[in-house]
Parts: C-alpha cells; sequence; structure tokens
C-alpha cells in the first residue's frame, strides 16, 4: 500500500475521540474487552465493535479469543510510542488502569492447573527479563538454553515437562492484571514445584493461592521479587 495513503488511514482511525480514547487506555499494557472499552469511550457496545474493528484493520490492536471473552491491546510498541507521542502534542495525560478484583485473588490464585495473578504476571515478566523464554508463533513460548538449565536447577525435569501431551509454554492473558502469566505444561510444572515447596498454600475454598513467609523468601532469592 502507498505509504501517504496508509498514513492517511492510520491517521483518520486515530482521529474520532471514542477510538482516540480507547487507544489510550490500553497505552498501561493491559487489555480489555470490548465491553470495557465501551464504557471507556462512552459508547453503545454496537459502536465499540465497530471501532474495534476500524482499529484492528488499521493494525492498531490485537485481540486475543480467551474462552467466551476477546481482550483487545495495543498492537506493538511502536504503537504506543506513536500515541505517546501525540498525547505530548495534545498536552494530554492516560488514565492508570485500576483492577477490581479481590485482593486475595489478584495476589495469587489458580487458573487451571498453572499460578495466576500479581505474582505468576511477576514471574513471567522476569523469565522474559532475564532471556528464559523464546518466542514462538501465537503467543507459544520455548525455553532458551540458560532458562532451561536455570528452570532445572529449580529441580523441575525440563524433558519430563516436554513429554506431556499438551503444549510445552505458552502465555494466558491474566484475568486481574491483564498482562500475560505463564501456562501450559511448564506452568503446571511450576505451580506444583511452589506448591510441593510450601512456597504456596491453596485456600481449602476458593481459587486463591497465598505465599508463604519461606515463598516470600524463595522469591526473593532465586527471582528478585518481593510479595
Amino acid at each position: 500500500m502507498d505509504v501517504d495513503a496508509s498514513l492517511s488511514g492510520i491517521a483518520a482511525a486515530i482521529a474520532e475521540p471514542a477510538r482516540a480514547r480507547m487507544l489510550c487506555s490500553l497505552m498501561d499494557g493491559h487489555a480489555r474487552t470490548s465491553t470495557e472499552l465501551a464504557a471507556v469511550a462512552e459508547v453503545s457496545p454496537s459502536t465499540a465493535s465497530v471501532h474495534l474493528a476500524r482499529l484492528k484493520e488499521q493494525h492498531l490492536v490485537n485481540v486475543l479469543a480467551q474462552g467466551k471473552h476477546r481482550y483487545y491491546s495495543l498492537a506493538n510498541a511502536s504503537v504506543a510510542a506513536a500515541l505517546e507521542a501525540l498525547m505530548v502534542v495534545a498536552g494530554g495525560a492516560r488514565e492508570r488502569f485500576v483492577p477490581n478484583t479481590p485482593s486475595r485473588l489478584r495476589a495469587a490464585r489458580t487458573c487451571y492447573d498453572h499460578m495466576a495473578g500479581a505474582v505468576a504476571v511477576s514471574l513471567h515478566d522476569r523469565f522474559k527479563e532475564r532471556g528464559w523464554l523464546k518466542d514462538l508463533e501465537d503467543g507459544a513460548y520455548d525455553l532458551t538454553a540458560n532458562g532451561t538449565k536455570s528452570i532445572e536447577s529449580l529441580g523441575i525435569d525440563i524433558d519430563t515437562v516436554r513429554a506431556l501431551r499438551r503444549r510445552f509454554a505458552c502465555s494466558c492473558l491474566d484475568w486481574s492484571e491483564r498482562r500475560p502469566h505463564l501456562s501450559g505444561a511448564l506452568g503446571a510444572a511450576l505451580l506444583n514445584l511452589a506448591l510441593k515447596r510450601k512456597w504456596i498454600v491453596r485456600d481449602l475454598d476458593s481459587r486463591a493461592l497465598s505465599v508463604t513467609r519461606i515463598g516470600v523468601r524463595e522469591l526473593r532469592t532465586q527471582f528478585e521479587l518481593d510479595c
């Protein structure tokens, strides 16, 4: 496509106030549903769907289907940088995402057979920062050589995990944090390890997980995380 025409299409997509509000609300890195974005843009759900289709057509947002929900996020860092620059020119400031999830569930909980919540998202981020995870297609991960060595040093047999008949590792969008945590066979193995080592304990009547004193110490020692 001609560069001028492409630029014009992107500019027109951003220029509509409702779509601009949607994009700016996504700049904190958290994904949102179309219903939430409709509220942000102060439009009806049906109108929001039309706006989001336009933004997706211009490659400004990505959409991830997870269960019955569809989550929208900025397409990439370049889109965020462009919006940031425009906001500097406009002199505006964006609102911060504030989860309304109960605090105990937000901190740590199970998500099927792996861990979710703020602790799990922080672990995912730390693995990425340390170069342990290699991005594949469709949100899948593999371990780098350094990642394999580091995870095995925790006491997880990576060959055994790989032999399971399921995806080895992949990102799972966190319900409360709206950022990814680690799922797949590797995510399940990490949850089992944390439970076995008493880093976390299960709540008796909910999905909540509690980080123990041992867990606080080990998460700080092993991953430089403060819980």
